[in-house]
């Protein structure tokens, strides 16, 4: 523990003596008239308070469900950097902080951008919205399951952004999940697709093949995606189908239990969100998730009604109420949730 301690007060004096050198930039790129190394300190933290209604083992908890933060700034010329830590030791598997995001980024270009290090990988809507922009407490299921490991070391071309029609990203990644060495030659493949039609529809799919564990067992992933967000209403929709080997060492996102998963698994979820003038943001969400579609009753599904309060850009408060159902055997499990969220 003095070890971390130490460690955590000395990244933070070395972010300090940055900031006294940084010029107030906001930018997280390069410009050819930069003479001056940016430098920017972000974050967020998520205190929570849940409830899981597990009968009879019913409890509740204060937490943190996510305590991050992180550097960013630019090197003249084109080149930009990210380092992102998770310091809640309810997300950790060994309770440490630990390092979550560290990439090198060229950035000359903006239809051809490159990335190097660890970073979440390019697949799936609801995985590759930030976590501090999550419209419900927790991700879908099949999200966390399937899209597991949701970060790894890698390699990444990407280009466009949310201001263009097209926004596209190809990752060559270990697939091995994150902080963890490859054990094997292979490489999984790993890229996402977006078109903008309208400029309040989004549509697009992502896919990814690899070996999780060996050389010789493939894995396939597929997923599509859609969203709708015009005059205060949010509509979102995702399927994602998996099939063949998976880690299951990697587990699932931001630090859910990981599931047994056969040797086909799907599942999809759609969102309905509205927001009002008073800051209040009404959400419902509807998703399933079967572990093995080789095997009958197993679908599970989950209803989420959920509020999102802002009080500012910065601050909001979420509340959810998730109702869970099992095919087969009905299992008392629904869990309440209430949590603030602060950015800096």
């Amino acid at each position: 523990m003095k070890k971390i301690l130490f460690l955590l007060l000395t990244f933070s004096f070395v972010l300090s003596t940055q900031l006294l050198k940084a010029q107030g930039c906001e930018s997280s790129s390069s410009s050819e008239g930069d003479d001056e190394k940016t430098v920017k300190v972000f974050g967020f933290i998520q205190p929570q308070f849940k409830v899981d209604f597990l009968d009879p083992d019913a409890e509740n908890t204060f937490n943190f469900k996510r305590a991050r933060i992180g550097v960013t700034g630019n090197i003249p010329y084109d080149f930009s950097y990210y380092v992102v830590m998770e310091t809640s030791a309810f997300v950790s598997q060994t309770a440490n902080p630990y390092l979550l995001d560290a990439y090198v980024s060229y950035n000359r270009f903006k239809w051809f951008n490159i990335s190097m290090g660890s970073f979440k990988q390019p697949f799936g809507q609801e995985v590759n919205t930030a976590c501090s922009g999550l419209h419900t407490i927790e991700r879908s299921v099949v999200s966390d399951q399937v899209a597991s490991p949701q970060r790894d070391m890698g390699i990444m071309f990407l280009g466009g952004d949310n201001s263009t029609k097209v926004k596209y990203a190809f990752a060559i990644m270990n697939g091995r999940g994150l902080g963890i060495k490859d054990n094997n030659t292979a490489k999984d493949f790993i890229g996402r697709l977006t078109f903008k039609p309208l400029d309040f529809l989004r549509i697009g799919g992502s896919f990814r093949y690899g070996f999780p564990n060996t050389k010789d067992v493939e894995r396939t992933s597929f997923a599509g995606e859609l969203e709708i967000n015009k005059s205060n209403i949010l509509l979102q929709a995702e399927y994602i189908f998996d099939k063949g080997d998976y880690n299951r060492a990697a587990g699932g996102g931001c630090g859910s239990t990981p599931l047994t998963l056969g040797d086909e698994r799907d599942g999809a979820y759609v969102m309905l969100g509205y927001k009002l003038e008073m800051g209040l943001q009404p959400m419902f969400k509807y998703e399933y998730f079967d572990t093995d579609k080789a095997l009958d009753d197993n679908t599970m599904s989950v209803i989420t009604f959920g509020a999102n309060y802002f009080f500012n850009d910065n601050t909001r408060l979420q509340l959810n109420y998730q109702y869970k159902s099992e095919q087969g055997a009905e299992v008392a499990n629904d869990v309440l949730g209430l949590q603030m969220q602060i950015k800096f």
